[in-house]
Order: C-alpha cells, then sequence, then structure tokens
C-alpha cells in the first residue's frame, strides 16, 4: 500500500485491521465478540476515526473484561513497508517498562532479597549525588514512586552491559530540587537507578534479570529490551508528520536507560502481563512469582502528588474516578506512545499501542470513552488531577477556567532545574506567562482552573507546548509556591 493510499483512508477496513481474540481466563467461555457487543463496535470505531484524524499508522489495542480478553491490529507497521498490524506486533513500550522494573524488585522484596523501605546505599555502598544527605537518606521506594528529590530526564550513552552502572556514577554531581518523598516528579533517572539494584541484587544485566525474574515464568513471548531481538519481529516502525506528510523515523533503537523505558512488547503480551496483574491464572505461567498481596502493594497509595488529588504507588499511577481506582502507567518515545490501564475492582484492563508521535491524542480520546462506555467512570467537573502518568494529558476536558483568575505575582519567578534548565513566569498583560525550557522565548499563558493547578494556552501554531498540558504549583511546609511541574516535571523556584 502507498503512502498517499494509505493517508486517504478513514475506514478501518481500508487500514488493513486484523483481530483475534485471546483465550479466555478461567471462568470465563470463549471470548467478547464484537459482532455482539455494541461497547467495542463504539470503541474500534472511535479508533478508526482517531487513527485518520491524528494520521496514525497503527494501533495494537487489547481489552480484558469478565475474566475474557479481546485482542486487535488495526493499520500499518511501517508506511515504507506495509505489513498489517496484529496482535502480536512488537512495539516499545517506554516507560510502561517502569511497572516491570517495579515487578521485578517486588519479586526480590518477597523473596527477602531486597527491602523498599532500605536505602540504596545498601545495595550500591558508592551511590552519591551532590547532596551527601540525600546520597545516605535515598530509599528504594523513593526511586518507584518519582520522589528521590533530583532531576529525573537524564539520558544515558550505551555501554553494553555497563550502561546503568555508569549512568549511577555519572549522577555524582546531581543537584537537590527536594528531599526525597517530598515532591512528586516523573523521574527517569531515578529508575534508572532502581535497575541498576536489581542488576547487582540478581547479579546479571538488567536484560538478563527482567527476563529471569519476569518475562520468562510469565510466558511473555513478545516482550524484549534487546532492539537486535525485537526487531527480528513483525515491529511497528516509529513515525510523525514533517512538512505535511508523515514519515517514518530514523535510526530506532530502544532506550539504553532499560530500566526507564527500554522494553518492547506486543499489545498480546502486555495484555497478558496485565492479566497478572489482575491475579488471572495463565497457561504456561508461574503466576506465584509476585503474591495477590504484594501486586495489590505495588497499587497501593505510597504518596499523594502534590497539588493534585492522584497519587502514586509503587510503579503504578494512581487515580480515582468516581471512588474507583485505576492503576496506570504510559509510555513516550519520538515516534511511539503507549497506554496500559488496570482497573482492578472491575477486573478489568486495556491497553493501547500507537506508532506516531501524536498517538497520545488518540489515547486520550479511547482511555476516555473506554471507561466511559465499558464502566461508566470519568473524571468529575474540575477533579484536582494532573501529569504526568507517562504520556501527555489535556486538562481542558474536564476543567474550566476559574472566573477570576489568580494575581500572577503568586507564581512570578525564576525556577530551576539543573542540568536540564530553567523556565520562568511572567505577567504579560495581567496573565500569568511561561517561558523557558523548551516552551520558547514566545512562552504560552497560563489558564488557572483551580488553586495552584493551570493549563498552557499557546498561540495559534505553536508547537509546544500543546493547549491543556498540565502546570501546577507545588507548595512547601510553609504555604510558599517552592516547585512549578510542567507536564510532570518540577523545577525550585529562586
Amino acid at each position: 500500500m502507498k503512502r498517499r493510499d494509505f493517508l486517504g483512508l478513514a475506514g478501518g477496513a481500508a487500514l488493513g485491521m486484523s483481530s483475534r481474540p485471546a483465550a479466555a481466563a478461567p471462568g470465563g467461555e470463549g471470548s467478547l465478540d464484537i459482532q455482539e457487543d455494541p461497547r467495542l463496535v463504539h470503541v474500534h470505531r472511535l479508533i478508526e476515526a482517531r487513527m485518520a484524524e491524528y494520521r496514525v499508522p497503527g494501533v495494537g489495542f487489547g481489552l480484558v473484561t469478565g475474566g475474557r480478553a479481546w485482542l486487535r491490529g488495526f493499520g500499518l507497521t511501517n508506511l515504507d513497508n506495509p505489513q498489517p498490524v496484529e496482535p502480536d506486533t512488537v512495539f516499545p513500550i517506554a516507560s510502561i517498562s517502569k511497572t516491570v522494573i517495579a515487578t521485578a524488585l517486588m519479586r526480590l522484596v518477597e523473596e527477602g532479597r531486597a527491602d523498599l523501605e532500605a536505602p540504596v546505599r545498601e545495595y550500591l555502598p558508592g551511590f552519591r549525588v551532590a547532596d551527601e544527605e540525600m546520597s545516605r537518606e535515598v530509599r528504594i521506594w523513593h526511586l518507584l514512586t518519582h520522589t528521590p528529590g533530583w532531576e529525573g530526564q537524564l539520558g544515558t550513552a550505551d555501554r553494553g552491559p555497563r550502561t546503568l552502572e555508569n549512568f549511577v556514577e555519572g549522577l555524582a554531581d546531581l543537584p537537590r530540587l527536594a528531599a526525597p518523598g517530598e515532591v512528586w516528579s516523573y523521574n527517569n533517572a531515578g529508575f534508572g537507578v532502581a535497575g541498576r539494584v536489581i542488576e547487582v541484587v540478581q547479579d546479571a544485566s538488567i536484560d538478563d534479570a527482567l527476563s529471569s525474574l519476569v518475562f520468562d515464568p510469565l510466558g511473555l513471548t513478545h516482550a524484549f529490551t534487546r532492539t537486535g531481538t525485537a526487531m527480528t519481529y513483525r515491529f511497528a516502525a516509529p513515525h510523525r508528520d514533517r512538512d505535511g506528510r508523515t514519515e517514518v523515523i530514523r535510526p530506532f533503537s530502544l532506550p539504553a536507560n532499560v530500566a526507564a523505558g527500554g522494553a518492547a512488547m506486543s499489545v498480546e503480551t502486555l495484555v497478558r502481563y496485565a492479566r497478572f496483574h489482575l491475579g488471572h491464572e495463565l497457561p504456561g505461567a508461574d503466576t506465584s512469582i509476585v503474591s495477590a498481596s504484594g501486586r495489590e502493594a505495588m497499587r497501593t497509595a505510597r504518596i499523594v502528588k502534590n497539588a493534585t488529588t492522584d497519587e502514586m504507588g509503587h510503579g503504578w499511577h494512581l487515580r480515582r474516578l468516581g471512588g474507583v481506582l485505576t492503576a496506570a502507567h504510559g509510555g513516550t518515545l519520538g515516534g511511539h506512545c503507549l497506554h496500559v490501564q488496570l482497573v482492578p475492582e472491575r477486573d478489568f484492563a486495556f491497553a493501547i499501542l500507537t506508532n506516531h508521535s501524536e498517538g497520545w491524542r488518540l489515547i486520550h480520546d479511547v482511555e476516555q470513552s473506554i471507561l466511559d462506555v465499558f464502566l461508566d467512570l470519568r473524571l468529575a467537573p474540575g477533579q484536582r488531577t494532573g501529569g504526568n502518568r507517562g504520556g501527555n494529558e489535556m486538562m481542558t476536558t474536564h476543567a474550566e477556567p476559574l472566573a477570576r483568575q489568580p494575581d500572577p505575582a503568586l507564581y512570578a519567578g525564576t525556577y530551576r532545574r539543573p542540568p536540564v534548565g530553567e523556565s520562568e513566569v511572567l505577567e504579560s498583560d495581567g496573565r500569568a506567562v511561561l517561558r523557558g525550557s523548551g516552551v520558547g522565548e514566545a512562552g504560552a499563558p497560563l489558564v488557572f482552573w483551580s488553586e495552584d493547578l493551570a493549563w498552557t494556552d499557546p498561540p495559534e501554531g505553536q508547537e509546544y507546548p500543546y493547549r491543556g498540558m498540565p502546570v501546577e504549583f507545588v507548595r512547601d511546609g510553609g504555604g510558599a509556591v517552592r516547585w512549578m511541574r510542567v507536564n510532570g516535571r518540577i523545577a525550585r523556584r529562586d
């Protein structure tokens, strides 16, 4: 199929959809039938429509309800070498990998080989960042809850089996942004440290450790951490739009920091993994690797994400909708956007994998629709939620601007997040404006929709930030605004 033919298509049948029902869990006969379930028809049609709207070439979709699972592929793996997306097509899962790290660590905890309350230095005696007190006090649980207190958006070179060891050594000059456990801030670096702990305890590379601790015992046959292995299977290539056309992004490799986001799975395998976390028995799997109480502990709130009502478990982002707990994790790479979500008390889960940089928009719409039509769950108007759960979200869908916007002077100032950069909040025409750290000199006005909570409202045509991106101002124990959190990452106010 030629690129121009694909981009002109709107109908799902023409997009090369494929489907295969997964084996039913015990207690459920057969599988969901799209012909008999109007909810699935609705969701599938929405996926097709959003693929066309956002120019997403391919989607892997899976859903679990009532002990039964449904898997479906939509569209194409690669516009330059087109193959239909199948349930066993491999996608990077990016930051969803963090839940695998948490699962592996929980197994080590239950085997008595690790302790979530222990200092990192118990396992990595030479560990240090710039602040000696922080170096001594940061615990394993801080790593799994995005609360170690240092900057998290740090890359690393691929150094083979020494990648994580080298990465951890490179943190020695990293300054303190907050005390461990004080402020939630999305933190890839913390998971890199957690991955190194696993390597030391398991006496294996992170690739081999995750295979032996999680992938192999659960029968996750299409779960990988090495690019060279993942891409020998049918693989969903990354895409983006540039100059009015959709193109494949080259070159591609899985992230070197495996612990922060370097795994890949098919939607079929990811749904099997989600079913493990729901407590399903799985044919050919040793589901005893983490007990039911251990899995529950992973999705039990350890901290509240300051300024919001969202919470964080060990590896899972927690949000309540009408009192019902959801545990989710997204993932974002340059040309892939992904999401998996559990609703344990409803025995429900779903996964959405896309191969386009704008796939988060599709995920945003489809997630809300699934929760609505299957479970009658949705964000309450003005619910004090926030980002980031591993993917972009728009606050504009459930929150209205305050009738009286706050005085910008309350938030004005310079906010620093070394070594990444700094941002400013300025006053312009009576409005607070965010500038810096990727926003650009033009800046983006902030629209406050609750106390200390805002979204970005950039001028038409400005690519970043997108409209509705969450910005939260976090206060210290004395009530002063001390941090600004932009799309999940904190910067400290001067």
